[in-house]
């Protein structure tokens, strides 16, 4: 699909996006891909959970695939294994581009995606680039459920647009306004668990995690990181027969990255 189709079809659903809004809505309309695309994120991260028609799903899957190929889809053939870790790989970049049978998200309490426009946390990258079917289906999830979500535990939901089959959400502990603390650690340590867990129940053999907890809520980065390795290589040592082949510590920054480094190579 050109970039011209898609530039039509980004206008339809900003257009459509507007509409919806109960004050005046602004007719500007940006020029360029990158520029609609940035509206077009910023208006779909703030809407509600609400219905869309068929034709905004038809419209929006393609932009999303479109944009998402352009983005570059990275293949679980294309990491390398780790020398020390048969089962364990580390990577560096986005993980909305990994093709494996499924990512972990770090969602908050809520379990709706991030709210605040064009937000960088993995939370509104993964909900941008799945689709407004994921915020559907999270809603859904937590109407039936009917509290928030607590630490430690994880859903699973398809990956809609993405490369990966299905995302594994889980709420980790978040210390952006307090002191670390030695439960948080066994906090944290179960959202690991508990992805590795629902995996195994879903035949999960190809799993991705992010670095749960060390975004905006601010966990430790070298302790989140042991804890993450830790979790996994116990997991792995209870129990060899597990049906998880390949497990991607998918890391964002150098710092991050760093902290791996030292535990995996």
């Amino acid at each position: 699909m050109h970039d011209s189709d898609n530039l039509h079809k980004l206008q339809s659903l900003i257009t459509a996006l507007r509409s919806e809004r109960e004050t005046e809505p602004d007719t500007t309309m940006p020029e360029t891909m990158a520029e609609r695309f940035f509206l077009f994120r910023q208006l779909i991260n703030e809407r509600p959970p609400m219905p869309v028609s068929d034709a905004f799903l038809e419209k929006q899957n393609s932009v999303l695939k479109y944009l998402l190929e352009e983005k570059g889809i990275v293949r679980l053939t294309e990491i390398p294994h780790n020398t020390r870790h048969e089962r364990i790989s580390l990577w560096q970049g986005d993980i909305t581009r990994l093709q494996v049978d499924a990512i972990t998200n770090a969602a908050n309490s809520q379990m709706l995606g991030c709210f605040i426009p064009n937000h960088r946390c993995i939370d509104n990258e993964i909900h941008t680039f799945s689709g407004v079917q994921l915020r559907l289906l999270c809603d859904e999830l937590m109407q039936q459920q009917s509290f928030l979500e607590p630490v430690g535990r994880a859903k699973i939901t398809p990956g809609f647009n993405l490369p990966a089959r299905f995302i594994l959400h889980t709420v980790g502990p978040n210390l952006s306004n307090r002191a670390y603390e030695q439960k948080d650690a066994e906090l944290l340590a179960a959202s690991y668990h508990a992805c590795l867990s629902l995996a195994e129940e879903n035949s999960i053999q190809s799993l991705a995690f992010c670095s749960i907890s060390t975004g905006v809520f601010a966990f430790p980065k070298e302790e989140a990181a042991q804890i993450a390795v830790k979790t996994v290589s116990d997991y792995f040592k209870k129990d060899p027969g597990s049906i998880i082949q390949r497990i991607v510590f998918c890391v964002f920054t150098d710092e991050i990255r760093a902290s791996y480094e030292k535990l995996l190579l």
